[in-house]
């Protein structure tokens, strides 16, 4: 075995672009990401280095300028990226989703307009849902969206926005009060089209500055305020017709979304094993390497054979929405899995650094401050298995 989280069955192109981007994960983020990091700086010049791959474009269809590559090419690029630095694939994960959402619910003349500046990353995409008073609870969604004489006015605040800075389009989800008698029906996205930066970045629509945290750095995570921002009907993902099926739309896009957080998981996790063999192998201590010791040699191996069964998940999820097929159990699996095993192992590796591995010379600091984000974002654990076991309840059903 060569190295961890291989995936049989790959095409050339598929092998060739996961090389060239691997290769650049090593040259060009890895040396980087610590200073970056700790200056919670954008990393410009790694993103120009994904433009020029044609990663932005990477799912997008040729018929509109991108590459026209599966899922699953995707997750495995996340994985790579992240297994550098797990900020960088969170740029162009929120990317991914709107440009899905365009692709796949998307007007003629919305994929027309934004799939080929997507595709290049002159501009780039955000995905909006969560509020100051909601996250999972996606039914307790305040903002609005009310009818006028030319379109609709929004109002109201949204939470934690990947790319809220530096898109150029978010896909943001509000009531409208169509008259459905569920809550779901009366659901709307809009893609809101906006400069990038902060402050008022299009009329009513304002991005007030980063929120801090404590991990997950270099991009930026916003708000977004709404206060009367005006749209034409045209603004509605797929367009008037598809007011009420804004949170229909935006489960499908957070489906890829759950497959891309199991492919971060797995690239950390594969970062804080490669970090953790090392330095078993270095640090010596009763008169051998620690890896020389069954205690620390039994570690590596649980945290090797965890890596396996959820990247194996993760393949497989990916290649089943691939497949036209619905993934929202499987992709839920590969997301729980994967996420709480990745903090599983990333603190058997901080363990395995001891003392050095609390200092902020050591990478694995980093990832004990990045790793607790996945087993909340797209979902927390526990909503992961809510949405498993209604799935199985269904398929089971006495």
């Amino acid at each position: 075995m060569a190295r961890l989280a291989q995936t049989p069955g790959l095409t050339d192109v598929q092998t060739s672009i996961l090389e060239t981007v691997r290769e650049f994960v090593d040259k060009e983020i890895i040396p980087h990401a610590p200073r970056l990091e700790r200056a919670d700086e954008y990393p410009a010049d790694i993103v120009d280095g994904m433009r020029e791959m044609g990663l932005f474009g990477l799912t997008i269809d040729e018929e509109h300028g991108g590459l026209g590559e599966s899922l699953l090419t995707y997750a495995l690029v996340v994985e790579e990226l992240s297994r550098g630095w797990m900020s960088i694939s969170g740029i162009v994960n929120t990317h991914f989703i709107v440009a899905y959402l365009v692709a796949h619910h998307g007007s003629p003349e919305q994929r027309a307009a934004l799939l080929p500046r997507l595709a290049t990353g002159e501009i780039r995409g955000a995905f909006s849902m969560s509020e100051p008073g909601c996250g999972s609870d996606v039914a307790a969604i305040r903002s609005t969206a009310r009818r006028d004489r030319t379109g609709y006015v929004l109002d109201g605040q949204k939470m934690w926005l990947t790319n809220g800075a530096y898109s150029s389009v978010v896909a943001t989800l509000v009531k409208t009060d169509n008259g459905a008698e569920s809550v779901y029906g009366n659901m709307t996205c809009f893609l809101l089209e906006k400069e990038p930066g902060f402050g008022e970045t299009a009329p009513g629509l304002t991005i007030p500055g980063k929120i801090a945290k404590m991990g997950y750095k270099g991009v930026e995570t916003t708000e977004m305020v709404l206060d009367g921002v005006a749209v034409p009907d045209s603004a509605v993902l797929g367009g008037p017709e598809q007011v009420g099926r804004g949170f229909y739309q935006m489960m499908d896009g957070i489906e890829v979304g759950r497959v891309n957080v199991a492919a971060r998981a797995c690239g950390i996790s594969i970062r804080a094993f490669e970090l953790a063999i090392a330095y078993a192998q270095q640090r010596h201590t009763f008169g051998e390497p620690l890896a020389g010791h069954q205690a620390i040699a039994f570690k590596l191996a649980e945290m090797a054979t965890k890596i396996e069964a959820a990247h194996q998940m993760m393949v497989n999820a990916a290649r089943l929405k691939d497949s036209g097929a619905r993934n929202d159990v499987e992709a839920g699996m590969a997301k729980l899995l994967a996420s709480e095993y990745c903090a599983e192992i990333v603190q058997e590796a901080f363990r395995i650094h001891g003392g050095y591995g609390y200092s902020t010379e050591y990478e694995i600091e980093r990832l004990m401050r990045e790793a607790p984000f996945l087993l909340i974002g797209e979902g927390t654990s526990e909503i992961q298995k809510t949405i498993i076991s209604r799935g199985l309840l269904k398929e089971y059903r006495l």
